[in-house]
């Protein structure tokens, strides 16, 4: 018992003295700290890198029994010694899309887009206008586009620069009219298959392949139009709209997440809340189904 209240008392002690010695630049090493570890913890779960460091725990627990005195296994101990010794290099390696996709998120956050150079509020108002028309181009044709069963996949770029997937297709540049639009997704049109880019209110490059989803957990029913959205909005900050050409449906990809069943009010509203930042009521006619892209009732699958 006496023992017990000796080490309370000397654990009250230590505590009481470093509650003395904790300043206000130690708590904002805490806070910074605590921070990076949750977007870690974070992005672990929702990605597939936590299998990743399942193995390398099992790993670190085979290191630990190898080197014990009880076992003494020399030559896993060895192997796994020189493993551990390049384990930076090695965790780069295996989380390299995992490490990307956080920084690209890092530099959309706010902080990111407040280090950024600032734009001119003319050109800025001039932007607004250009994507107002590019909006207006894109509702329509989707439209069109619905009623004719034909496929569509279009992209609005926003802070991520798409040139890297811009430079496999052709550039465009011209002004983003529903007729245009339409023209280029005709099913016999040599650019219909590939993905059209919108950047700064222009039809800026067209026939353009997109990253599938990195998502094994993607419904069987949706074709790879819809996957292709679903992994340029993993890897950019983009809006990216889908024409099904199967049952005509119009969806939007965004974040990693895939909602569907919009309309023309409903795109509308949605393209002008997400690309130009107009707040506005979200549809309620429309269904939201998540990161894992689930589907709607229909069997048919969906390009």
């Amino acid at each position: 018992m006496d023992a017990l209240i000796s080490f309370l008392s000397r654990t009250g002690q230590t505590i009481l003295n470093v509650a003395r010695q904790f300043t206000l630049k130690d708590a904002i090493d805490v806070l910074v700290v605590t921070a990076l570890l949750y977007g870690v913890i974070k992005l672990v779960r929702e990605t597939r890198a936590g299998q990743l460091v399942k193995g390398i725990l099992l790993l670190v627990v085979l290191f630990w029994v190898s080197s014990s005195n009880v076992l003494n296994l020399m030559m896993l101990n060895a192997i796994l010694h020189s493993f551990f010794q390049s384990a930076f290099i090695v965790a780069v390696i295996l989380f390299q899309p995992e490490i990307r996709q956080a920084l690209e998120q890092v530099g959309r956050s706010k902080v990111g887009q407040s280090l950024a150079s600032a734009v001119g509020m003319k050109e800025k108002e001039r932007d607004k206008t250009e994507l107002h028309q590019a909006i207006d181009g894109v509702v329509e044709a989707t439209a069109l586009l619905q009623q004719m069963r034909m496929g569509a996949l279009i992209v609005f770029e926003r802070h991520t620069k798409l040139g890297e997937i811009a430079a496999t297709g052709t550039i465009v540049e011209a002004d983003p009219s529903a007729q245009l639009i339409g023209n280029i997704f005709f099913n016999k049109a040599p650019l219909h298959d590939g993905a059209m880019i919108i950047r700064n209110g222009k039809v800026h490059a067209a026939g353009c392949i997109l990253p599938l989803t990195a998502s094994d957990s993607v419904s069987a029913e949706l074709g790879t139009r819809h996957r292709a959205a679903l992994g340029m909005s993993e890897n950019s900050d983009a809006v990216v709209v889908v024409v099904s050409e199967e049952t005509g449906q119009i969806s939007i990809a965004m974040n990693g997440k895939l909602t569907r069943n919009y309309n023309r009010v409903s795109l509308r509203e949605t393209l002008e809340r997400t690309v130009l930042g107009i707040s506005g009521k979200p549809s309620g006619g429309r269904r939201i189904l998540g990161k894992l892209g689930l589907g709607s009732g229909s069997s048919k699958k969906e390009s």
